[in-house]
C-alpha cells in the first residue's frame, strides 16, 4: 500500500474542454509524454468545479464520468433520453462522456466534484461516505476527497477482504485528499465528516 497525502496547494486549475469554465484538479494520471491539462493521454481525472450557469457540457466521448454535487442544489443535466437528477448534493450519477449534456440550474450556481476516465484503460466508481459509513475498497487507486468539512476515516482489514493487515488513520481537513494505492481489498470507515471517496481500478482479466 502506498498513500500520497495531497493539499489545496498542489491542486492544479485547467480549463474546461469546451472553454467554459475552470477545473481544479485535485489528482490526475497521464500517460508519458503528454502534458499537464490536455485530454490526449488522458487515464483519469479527479477534480472539483463550479457550474456558474446553464450551458452545454463538453463532448468527453470514450470517457465515463462520475459526478457530485458538494455545494448548492437544484442541478439537472438534460439529455436527449431524459434529465439526470442531481438537485440533491451528495448524490453521485454516472454517465456517458459522449451523451449530449445541457445543464439546467434550478436554484442558483453549484460546484461539482467530477471523476473522469478513458473508459478503455480503466474502469471508475464514485461513493460518499457519511459518519459511520463503510466501503469495501478493491484494488487499484483510491482517492479520498474531504469536500467541505473536515474527515476523519480509518483503512484497514475487513472480513473476507484480503491486503490491508494493519488499521491506518487518515485525517483530512476540508479540501484536502489522500491518494492511496491498494494491492489487495480492504475495508473504509469514515468515522467523522463527509468523505468522496473515488475508485479507479483496473479491467477484470
Amino acid at each position: 500500500m502506498s498513500i500520497t497525502l495531497l493539499s489545496p496547494a498542489g491542486y492544479r486549475r485547467f480549463p474546461w474542454k469546451n472553454g467554459g469554465g475552470v477545473t481544479v484538479d485535485i489528482a490526475a494520471e497521464r500517460l508519458d509524454g503528454y502534458p499537464e491539462g490536455g485530454w490526449q493521454g488522458l487515464v483519469w481525472r479527479f477534480g472539483r468545479t463550479t457550474i456558474p450557469a446553464p450551458g452545454p457540457f463538453s463532448d468527453l466521448a470514450g470517457f465515463d464520468r462520475c459526478q457530485v454535487v458538494i455545494g448548492g442544489a437544484g442541478l439537472v443535466l438534460v439529455t436527449p433520453d431524459g434529465e439526470i437528477d442531481l438537485r440533491q448534493p451528495f448524490g453521485p450519477v454516472r454517465y456517458r462522456g459522449e451523451v449530449p449534456i445541457t445543464s439546467r440550474l434550478e436554484q442558483g450556481p453549484v460546484e461539482v466534484v467530477n471523476l473522469i476516465a478513458d473508459r478503455s484503460r480503466v474502469a471508475i466508481d464514485l461513493a460518499v461516505l457519511q459518519a459511520g459509513d463503510s466501503l469495501a475498497v478493491l484494488p487499484g487507486c483510491h482517492v479520498l476527497h474531504a469536500p467541505t468539512t473536515p474527515a476523519a476515516l480509518l483503512l484497514g482489514p475487513q472480513a473476507g477482504l484480503s491486503g490491508v493487515t494493519k488499521a491506518l488513520a487518515i485525517a483530512l481537513a476540508p479540501d484536502h485528499a489522500a491518494q492511496i494505492t491498494l494491492a489487495g481489498a480492504a475495508g473504509l470507515r469514515c468515522e467523522a465528516g463527509t468523505c468522496l471517496v473515488a475508485s479507479i481500478l483496473p479491467h477484470a482479466a
